[in-house]
């Protein structure tokens, strides 16, 4: 998406001179009307959808950064009161950065960010097991390319259905069962909603900015260096980062189950938030005999819910061994044993060996997982914990400067320069909604943002379904294969909506109901006989009136929409046919599927088309307004070259 986005926004500003915003991008496809309120429309969902992905990122690294300094400096807290201040620290310094320019503070700030990146990434390297590591992107990048097709088309289908049967074999696909620590049902659909649907929609929602920053940078390359550098570049850097950190921390993983013992378990602990503080309290006053036992069975908020196997055990065992560590001696109250569990080193000593050189990182946090495997390098860990930290402000800043940049030079209409005041506001404006989502979120601020996200990605997702269409068309025209000159309909399929024309308007409501004697006129038009017009206009009211009759008729009898809509289908490939024709007829560029999908959603507008035949040469909306036409255009016809 971002490639594409980016492809997009450099072609059209830099070859055919359009401002640099995201309506622009549509001018092969709707010409000038991206200059009325279709554009505007467009500009504003990429502010909103690039707002609310560059919050997300903001509000993905907040808690990762909280979560950092909790781990280093314990008396640092976890809570969103923290995560606040973490904003708008780094807010501030984005904000310096941003208003020094590209050339100054968003480039060397991204400078700095890449190369504690690498000093990361080559010492884990070179401190892990490096064959391991080799191997393993041998490995990965074969198991990637053979299965890349699949899983790009994968969505658990069957999974999803959550259906058991004695007659068949469990295999633990499904765990419809089983709840989470949110009280959600485990399996495929959790999977599918909080990895392959949020990610989609935050790389969605952080496409606008991303591309329109890449395409700003990418001034006097061609496409194959754009997608090298933008994609295939990026691409091998991710399999390695990937493969080197997570390859770590599997191999971490399988360490801890190998020198799991019941003597010396690497178990998982409760979580802080899921155990019941005020019932504790309640059932003991003191430590450590009746609080140990109170702790046993009172610990959990909904012990139907969090009495996972295994987790009782764990806690239970860190009470015993804190107790007999403590029972000589020690404070005896219950706020020091809970300000003592909320440590993470002291609260995953049994998720980690003794030294801390072996971490089962699956019992652990999210949030806390990469500092533990930091640790896990021995006297180096405090150093890599801190560089990492380092790293997370940066990638915060980064992110941060270049989305007020993008998100100011978009509601800047394409303005590379704009005024440094309105790039502190958008600054604030995303510290502002970050702080919003983080706060409104409470202790489940990481399902807000993550919806914010999905949210704002779904309608853009759609807008850059066509933005493909767009460039496409484009590309085609710029390589000849596309004739901007040649004929085409009169009016544009989304002309009812984009221009203030009351006549069209008109138009449009008539032909929802007379669009049957449309194609009657069309089909005699094109040399057709009376009867089979008439045959023709009489098969398109059938299918249409049943498909209105069956939508009311659902109402009273259930499942008819179904026969409904294959009737409303049928009309529709009778307006295609009708459209391919004219376009035949006219020699109007185009193609089927088009058409199929024009009729589909505005057979109205295709009925106008119809009813208008065109009457100029010449589409404007295929060429850049107060652009020159070449005085000689070169066209192929009949495979020969010709000047017209």
């Amino acid at each position: 998406t971002y490639s594409l986005l980016g492809i997009s926004l450099a072609f059209i500003t830099f070859r055919k001179g359009l401002p640099m915003t995201m309506k622009s991008c549509f001018y092969p496809l709707i010409g000038d009307r991206i200059y009325g309120w279709m554009g505007n429309v467009i500009d504003i969902m990429s502010v909103i959808t690039t707002v609310f992905g560059v919050c997300t990122s903001l509000g993905l690294g907040t808690m990762q950064l909280n979560a950092g300094l909790n781990y280093i400096f314990p008396e640092i807290e976890k809570n969103t009161l923290t995560q606040v201040l973490i904003i708008w620290i780094v807010m501030g310094v984005a904000t310096i950065s941003v208003v020094s320019g590209v050339g100054v503070g968003v480039r060397r700030l991204s400078e700095i960010c890449f190369g504690v990146g690498m000093f990361l990434l080559m010492a884990i390297f070179f401190l892990e097991d490096s064959w391991f590591l080799l191997n393993l992107f041998c490995q990965t990048i074969g198991y990637y390319a053979q299965n890349m097709l699949s899983l790009g088309f994968r969505t658990d289908a069957f999974e999803l259905l959550n259906i058991k049967s004695s007659l068949e074999q469990d295999r633990g696909r499904l765990y419809g069962g089983s709840t989470d620590e949110a009280g959600l049902t485990d399996g495929p659909a959790n999977w599918m909603d909080d990895w392959t649907i949020f990610y989609w929609g935050w790389w969605v929602s952080g496409s606008p900015f991303v591309g329109m920053f890449i395409a700003k940078i990418s001034k006097g390359r061609t496409i194959r260096e754009f997608v090298n550098g933008a994609l295939t570049a990026p691409m091998i850097y991710s399999f390695l980062w990937l493969t080197i950190f997570g390859g770590s921390a599997l191999r971490n993983e399988k360490l801890a189950a190998s020198q799991h013992t019941t003597e010396r378990p690497f178990c998982c602990p409760a979580d802080p938030s899921y155990i019941d503080w005020d019932t504790i309290n309640t059932h003991s006053s003191k430590w450590p005999g009746e609080l140990v036992e109170s702790v046993r069975k009172n610990y959990a908020k909904d012990s139907g819910k969090y009495d996972v196997e295994g987790v009782v055990s764990c806690t239970n065992a860190m009470v015993d061994k804190w107790w007999n560590e403590w029972r000589n001696g020690g404070p005896e109250t219950l706020a020091y044993f809970k300000k003592f569990y909320m440590v993470p080193t002291n609260r995953y000593k049994m998720s980690m060996s003794e030294d801390g050189s072996i971490v089962r990182l699956s019992c652990l946090n999210l949030d806390d997982q990469w500092f533990a495997l930091m640790y896990t390098k021995g006297d180096l860990g405090n150093l890599l914990s801190i560089v990492s930290l380092l790293g997370i402000v940066l990638y915060f800043v980064t992110s941060a400067d270049s989305g007020s940049l993008v998100i100011d030079i978009m509601a800047s209409n394409g303005d590379q320069n704009p005024p440094r005041l309105q790039r502190v506001f958008w600054a604030m404006v995303e510290g502002a909604a970050a702080t919003a989502l983080l706060i409104a979120g409470g202790a489940d601020a990481l399902s807000a943002v993550q919806t914010a996200s999905i949210v704002t990605g779904l309608p853009y997702s759609i807008l850059m379904s066509f933005l493909c269409v767009s460039l496409w068309r484009g590309l085609a025209m710029e390589f000849g294969d596309l004739n901007p000159y040649g004929s085409d309909f009169s009016i544009g399929i989304i002309d009812p909506f984009a221009t203030w024309n009351p006549g069209l308007w008109g138009k449009f409501f008539k032909n929802l109901f007379m669009t049957p004697a449309v194609l009657f006129k069309t089909n005699m038009r094109q040399g057709g006989s009376k009867t089979g017009s008439i045959l023709l206009a009489g098969a398109a009211f059938f299918l249409w009136s049943m498909w209105i009759s069956l939508m009311i008729a659902e109402i009273a009898v259930p499942g008819v929409y179904a026969i409904g809509w294959i009737c409303y289908i049928g009309f529709c490939a009778l307006v295609t046919a009708s459209r391919a024709a004219t376009r035949a007829e006219f020699d109007i560029n185009g193609n089927p599927i088009e058409d199929f999908f024009a009729s589909l959603l505005l057979y109205a507008s295709v009925a106008i088309q119809l009813e208008t035949a065109p009457k100029k040469r010449g589409l404007t909306t295929l060429v850049p307004r107060n652009s020159e036409q070449p005085e000689v255009a070169l066209v192929l016809e009949n495979g020969n070259a010709d000047t017209h």
